[in-house]
């Protein structure tokens, strides 16, 4: 009867969201009629509410639920760096944000492999991050995937197993994602976080009452009995101690503004104001995650012994306990949809990049981006799903190296968007350094190194050498003016304007899709014009 009832309304509310997807695409062209643009980044229409709960929905994710409260049972305080990187991500973004967005509409692009391909005048570049990307994203859908799947399983008291709700959570999320897109997951966002914001508010009070008798008695006990888990390197000989934790947010919070999935949000809203208003009230979202970890070491007192991945369980484990069947299937959805959500965005963003990066270089799909998208979107959950029932420890693997990788990428983006003098050649070669070093610190089980996040160790080498090779190799010569090649501020001028140089070697400028190669071609014919006005090479 239990189980009869959580899934019931489990399965009433996947209905209302594929429901709102469709909702959210109706009249925009829905049934194929719309371009790449709506499908991806919401036709960049979406004002401050639906651009916080898309972005909050983001950061709030399966792992909130399940390793939130996980590290928070296995370690304790290491795992507010979660909530650290956050912040500061936020107030990175409020600067970053803008700049990407005014650089993306100005060009016509819809992601950073976009970005990357117009900046450097190549669009086999595009390709390549592409690529790159899809391999430090597909470990997230597959997390999701695993997480949304142990929630059903959990909440069905057994009666649906891990295998048939893993393929329930694939289902669900590639057919929603295919037809709603980008729109249709901010409206969805709204939904998840009525439900995260009550569920959560519930349980903050809920959990320690029927317990503890209050959260007095729960703290004290905390302190007097597992002190450790209060205390930087929390338990355990985790070697996640305070210099990790400085490292590990600091890398994080810029790593985040270049994550595409991050930056698809900020293409999706209609002004820059919108993410600079969008950037102050995030924050205020990250109070929510202080309940699962706190829960998480709750569920140390009432459920002792969890290991391995059954840490992960540690809050649901308590839901299930305490709660009736109608009130564990509600906290299911809620959990559910922080999977759906972001893992929507996941595979949005894979099939962006595919379908305009890498498959719109092959003359047949150049003018089916959306279709090429869509089905890359489906290839790619296809992928994770079999991977998470054949060989779910390689893609929990790659899953080490997600954020540490993504990092690599800051150089070519931020510091290429923002100064002219880096070259091809030196962002290349500093990408292929710090995916390298990150690569060989991982999986010599060599993360943490030295006390510190590995991740930044090669972030550190990928600046040295991209630096090194600019400035001892031979300069590049782009004609097009600053305001074709940088990012421009929110003041409208270039974020940081370095003067075109010249040299021995000529770049081949390209745009990187039809809008920048339109842009290109204008540069083309209006070179004198440009120089006229003081903004183009003198």
């Amino acid at each position: 009867m239990n189980a009869a009832v959580a899934t019931s309304v489990f399965g009433v509310f996947m209905v209302v969201t594929v429901a709102l997807g469709l909702l959210a695409v109706r009249g925009r062209g829905s049934g194929g009629r719309g371009g790449l643009a709506e499908w991806s980044v919401g036709g960049r229409s979406l004002g401050t509410a639906f651009i916080w709960v898309l972005m909050a929905g983001e950061g709030y994710t399966s792992f909130s639920y399940l390793g939130a409260a996980g590290w928070g049972y296995n370690y304790g305080a290491p795992v507010l760096y979660v909530v650290a990187y956050m912040s500061c991500g936020y107030a990175v973004g409020y600067v970053v944000g803008p700049m990407l967005w005014a650089y993306a509409r100005r060009h016509g692009l819809v992601g950073i492999t976009d970005m990357v391909a117009h900046r450097f005048g190549r669009p086999w570049l595009g390709a390549l991050v592409a690529v790159l990307a899809t391999v430090f994203l597909l470990p997230y859908i597959q997390l999701q995937i695993t997480g949304m799947g142990v929630v059903v399983s959990t909440i069905s008291y057994g009666a649906i197993s891990l295998n048939r709700a893993y393929f329930i959570a694939f289902a669900v999320t590639t057919g929603f994602v295919v037809v709603s897109g980008l729109r249709g997951s901010a409206w969805v966002s709204v939904l998840k976080d009525v439900l995260v914001i009550a569920t959560l508010g519930f349980l903050a009070f809920y959990i320690p009452l029927h317990y503890f008798d209050g959260y007095g008695p729960f703290l004290d006990r905390l302190v007097t009995e597992r002190s450790e888990w209060l205390t930087f390197p929390g338990h355990g000989d985790s070697g996640l101690g305070q210099a990790w934790f400085i490292t590990t947010s600091f890398l994080n919070s810029l790593t985040v503004v270049i994550f595409p999935t991050t930056v698809a949000g900020y293409l999706g809203a209609k002004n820059a104001d919108v993410l600079r208003r969008n950037a102050m009230w995030l924050p205020a979202y990250n109070v929510l995650l202080f309940v699962p970890m706190l829960l998480g070491m709750a569920a140390l007192f009432v459920v002792p012994g969890l290991v391995g991945a059954e840490s992960n369980l540690a809050l649901f484990k308590l839901v299930v306990d305490s709660l009736p069947a109608w009130a564990v299937g509600v906290i299911g959805v809620a959990a559910a949809l922080s999977s759906i959500v972001p893992m929507a965005v996941f595979m949005l963003v894979i099939g962006t990049m595919w379908g305009r990066s890498v498959l719109s270089l092959v003359p047949r799909w150049q003018h089916r981006q959306k279709g090429a998208a869509q089905t890359v979107v489906v290839a790619a959950g296809v992928i994770a799903l079999v991977l998470t029932y054949t060989a779910p420890n390689t893609l929990v693997r790659l899953s080490l190296i997600s954020y540490e990788g993504m990092a690599q990428l800051l150089p070519m983006v931020l510091l290429g968007l923002m100064w002219r003098r880096l070259t091809l050649l030196g962002a290349l070669a500093g990408l292929v350094v710090g995916v390298g070093t990150v690569c060989g610190f991982v999986f010599t089980e060599n993360d943490p190194v030295w006390g510190v996040n590995a991740g930044i160790v090669a972030l550190a080498a990928n600046l040295v050498v991209a630096l090194a090779v600019t400035y001892a190799g031979p300069r590049e010569h782009d004609e097009r003016p600053d305001s074709e090649v940088l990012a421009r501020d929110e003041t409208g001028e270039p974020a940081l304007a370095a003067s075109p140089t010249t040299g021995s070697e000529t770049v081949t400028v390209a745009g990187a899709g039809p809008a920048g190669a339109d842009a290109d071609r204008r540069h083309q014919r209006q070179p004198d014009r440009l120089q006229r006005r003081g903004v183009g090479p003198a």
